[in-house]
């Protein structure tokens, strides 16, 4: 009974988290006309013209990025990404098919071609890219430590000996493998199940992007963020080796919304104004460029 209990508590936090990232969605041109600087660009990939639709894999509990509302619909950063893309391509944004992914699930979806690409909060790693191509980065997210309120964990070398959570196959999963041996790590295919094994003690804290944590803590007042900051790399779109096609047509749109300072647009509609300053560096923006690492993975870095 205490084990449901909680497992409500976190479901009701989820809950409040996605409603106070719930605001309302960018407004976009749905007429069909395509301006002249778009039609000098990449032609739309066939396959996704023939069908005359996007199908694209994002999270589903993942606020404020991708999450399902209150009444089924999907929303989110991640999400209005999607949306103007099926604007540019068709001119109205309701052409696109979602389909609800996790972090260890989501590369096999858009391998396995159930997927046109994935949008959907994925960090660059020279492994992954090795398996699957990206996009020019679309938001720069820094890795950020979840603890209760009364913990003893103060910085990250108190790590030692601790158990801590985070998403199976993560930047976070491989990183606290490679640097805090002594750590005990809890792997969970989902955020909320993370969450929960704090709420139920069974885990010290839940390692995660600061862009999902932020709001969790915004709203739990029985948890507080560390003050660390870490594994700051931006994400990129996933889309499949070799399909140069869908890599052109992603990256020249990304740069045309970036020119526009769409990525500000959208961001400024998927969270409440209190979060503006935590967000405002993270997105493209006309005077600010996203970069992948370059050297060693960051995940083989340690503090």
């Amino acid at each position: 009974m205490k084990r449901l209990l909680i497992a409500v508590g976190v479901a009701t936090l989820i809950a409040a988290g996605t409603a106070a990232w719930t605001l309302a969605a960018p407004a976009g041109k749905s007429g069909t006309k395509t301006s002249a600087a778009q039609a000098a660009l990449p032609p739309l990939p066939a396959a996704v013209k023939s069908r005359g639709r996007w199908i694209i894999g994002v999270k589903c509990d993942f606020p404020p990025f991708g999450y399902i509302t209150a009444s089924g619909k999907n929303a989110g950063y991640d999400v209005e990404v999607a949306k103007a893309f099926a604007r540019l391509a068709f001119g109205h944004g309701n052409r696109v098919t979602f389909t609800c992914v996790t972090t260890p699930s989501r590369i096999p979806t858009l391998t396995s071609k159930r997927v046109d690409i994935i949008i959907s909060t994925l960090t660059y790693t020279k492994a992954r890219a090795e398996v699957i191509d990206y996009s020019v980065p679309y938001y720069g997210a820094t890795g950020r430590l979840l603890v209760p309120n009364n913990s003893n964990i103060q910085k990250l070398s108190d790590l030692s000996g601790k158990t801590l959570a985070t998403t199976r196959g993560s930047i976070y999963d491989r990183w606290l493998h490679n640097c805090f041996k002594n750590t005990n790590v809890i792997l969970t295919d989902t955020t909320s199940t993370s969450l929960l094994a704090v709420r139920d003690r069974r885990a010290g804290g839940f390692m995660f992007d600061d862009a999902f944590l932020v709001g969790v803590a915004a709203n739990d007042p029985n948890t507080k963020l560390l003050g660390a900051r870490f594994l700051a790399i931006p994400w990129g779109i996933g889309i499949r080796k070799g399909e140069t096609d869908m890599r052109a047509w992603v990256n020249s749109r990304l740069k045309l919304m970036k020119k526009r300072d769409q990525f500000w647009l959208i961001m400024r509609h998927t969270i409440p104004r209190r979060f503006y300053p935590t967000f405002k560096k993270n997105v493209p923006r006309p005077g600010n460029t996203l970069k992948y690492p370059s050297g060693p993975d960051p995940e083989t870095i340690c503090p």
